[in-house]
């Protein structure tokens, strides 16, 4: 590697250069070695280096697969280093020919939009791999269940700094299989279908996907490269092509596609159904990937592409959007009541939170975005701990049927407490990561953006509001049951409910102190994201 090369990281997205008749005129930015390209394809570098590992060689895969995750999670620091936060555009920017013929680049960069789920991807990948280290699901073969966690690693981080919709596509795409594999060969009883559930649901939601793409590229203005016009996937450029070249009625059939597509990975109501299977199968640090960073995918696709490029279709959307949010928040708080499964009641608790982060981007408004990338972060660390905790309690008890539960308190009572910190964090408590992504949520519709009704958002808050109570009911529900009380006879003297383990507390404890840090310094991240925030939504006047 020359690193002489990060020299590069500093440098702005430059300005856009027009010819004589007002036409972008792309040309090469930056080099393709910069650090974002380290950062994105280091685990992938590292996966291709585990295959040429004997499979018998349990310790050096795990040192590999930990070594690789922690070189990434450096570059994230890095990177969150040397970012400005005092700008708002994308920085370590390059731009630079891939696709030719259909004018599909390279165009990497980071904002304070992307810089905050980048710096979650690379921090729970390395917990993931040490919580695995003595947790590898049957049926055991620790190399393939590694190399598949680095490539998800790939495809996650990529998503996050795509300026390309080619390029993210890919990305996002890079995503489906890994993911596929860990539910179908290491999940439960019911891998096959929930593995198989999710393939379908993804794979229908990214088939409308990129028909918008493809319809924002023959539709939207041209650029001239080397000289002759082209359709762009340039996500920097779309904002203004699309306003010049994209109708009024076509723009809703585009955003109404992308709408799908992210809407099922988010997932929002009515396209959530694979996400209960899919968690309640996969294997633990399945679970915690698939909640704290996949589930992002959908979000940030809204808030880096949808919103910006389509900012009047939006407009015409959002009460969908906001309406479908509250009823998911209502809808998943009611499912987590009917549960008996510990795992699936934490499954469906994302489909309420989600609706959450949903509800705050459908506002329009800078405070509403703000709002929601708070919230996807917080439930990434929340819920992520909250599956955490689910596989070692399955590993405790072989079993996570709530009513055989109980007693936690005084068999683990570490576990318990860290179980019971996660709940209050999860339903909003203040002084808690959950309150951020909650209360300014439900903050952000009482004044949305200018031209939607003020009326119908306000009712939405008002339910919504009134879904945190339910929220407050099922999870201190499932606390109450699983942590309080004595140990059943079942369980009363069994020698293998133990503590929370040392490795336990190397994976947890540093996503237990930012869940804590950032509900009394929530300003880290607001401050972060709302120059991005508030350029991104310059087309709606923010």
């Amino acid at each position: 590697m020359r690193f002489e090369l990060l020299q590069l990281a500093a440098q702005l997205q430059p300005p856009v250069e027009v010819d004589a008749a007002g036409v972008p005129v792309v040309e090469s930015t930056g080099s393709f070695w910069n650090p974002l390209t380290y950062t994105v394809f280091l685990p992938l570098a590292g996966a291709l280096l585990l295959l040429l590992v004997p499979k018998g060689n349990e310790a050096l895969v795990k040192l590999g697969a930990l070594i690789t995750s922690l070189l990434t999670f450096g570059m994230g620091l890095y990177l969150l280093l040397e970012f400005d936060y005092s700008e708002s555009g994308k920085q370590f920017f390059a731009n630079i020919p891939w696709i030719e013929v259909i004018n599909s680049r390279y165009i990497v960069g980071i904002d304070g939009i992307s810089l905050p789920l980048l710096a979650l991807t690379v921090f729970v990948v390395p917990l993931c791999i040490i919580y695995s280290w003595n947790h590898i699901p049957s049926p055991g073969n620790p190399k393939a269940f590694f190399v598949l966690l680095l490539v998800l690693e790939t495809g996650m981080i990529g998503s996050f700094i795509a300026l390309d919709l080619i390029l993210f596509f890919v990305f996002f795409e890079v995503v489906l299989l890994p993911m596929y594999f860990l539910i179908g060969v290491w999940g439960g009883p019911d891998r096959k279908y929930a593995s198989l559930k999710f393939f379908l649901y993804t794979l229908f939601g990214s088939a409308l996907m990129i028909v918008a793409f493809l319809a924002l590229y023959f539709l939207s203005d041209p650029v001239m490269v080397d000289g002759a016009l082209i359709g762009s996937f340039d996500m920097t450029l779309l904002p203004d092509l699309a306003a010049a070249g994209v109708g009024t009625t076509a723009a809703l059939w585009i955003f109404g596609g992308m709408f799908i597509g992210f809407g099922v990975k988010v997932p929002m109501f009515p396209f959530h159904t694979w996400l209960p299977d899919a968690h309640t199968q996969a294997p633990t640090v399945g679970s915690v990937i698939l909640a704290a960073v996949l589930l992002k995918l959908g979000t940030y696709g809204f808030v880096r592409i949808a919103i910006p490029i389509l900012p009047e279709a939006a407009k015409t959307w959002a009460p969908v959007i906001a309406l479908l949010a509250v009823i998911g928040i209502i809808y998943g708080a009611l499912c987590c009541l009917a549960q008996t499964d510990m795992k699936r009641l934490i499954a469906f608790s994302s489909v309420a939170h989600m609706g959450f982060t949903m509800l705050a981007i459908s506002s329009l408004t800078d405070f509403g975005i703000n709002a929601a990338i708070f919230g996807m972060v917080a439930h990434g660390l929340i819920t992520g701990m909250l599956f955490f905790i689910a596989g070692s309690t399955k590993e405790r008890y072989h079993t996570l049927e709530i009513a055989r539960l109980g007693g936690m308190l005084k068999q683990a009572p570490r576990m318990g407490w860290i179980l019971g910190l996660c709940t209050m964090a999860s339903l909003g408590l203040p002084g808690l990561a959950g309150f951020w992504g909650e209360f300014p949520a439900i903050l952000s519709v009482y004044q949305p953006a200018e031209g939607l009704n003020l009326a119908f958002f306000r009712t939405m808050m008002v339910i919504a509001a009134i879904g945190t109570v339910f929220a407050a009911g099922y999870l201190l529900w499932l606390y109450q049951r699983v942590a309080f009380g004595v140990p059943s006879e079942e369980f009363e003297n069994d020698p293998e409910i133990t503590d929370v383990q040392p490795l336990e507390w190397v994976a947890w404890l540093p996503m237990l102190v930012l869940i804590v840090v950032l509900g009394f310094l929530p300003g880290l991240l607001f401050n972060t994201t709302n120059p991005a925030v508030v350029e991104s939504l310059a087309a709606l006047g923010g």
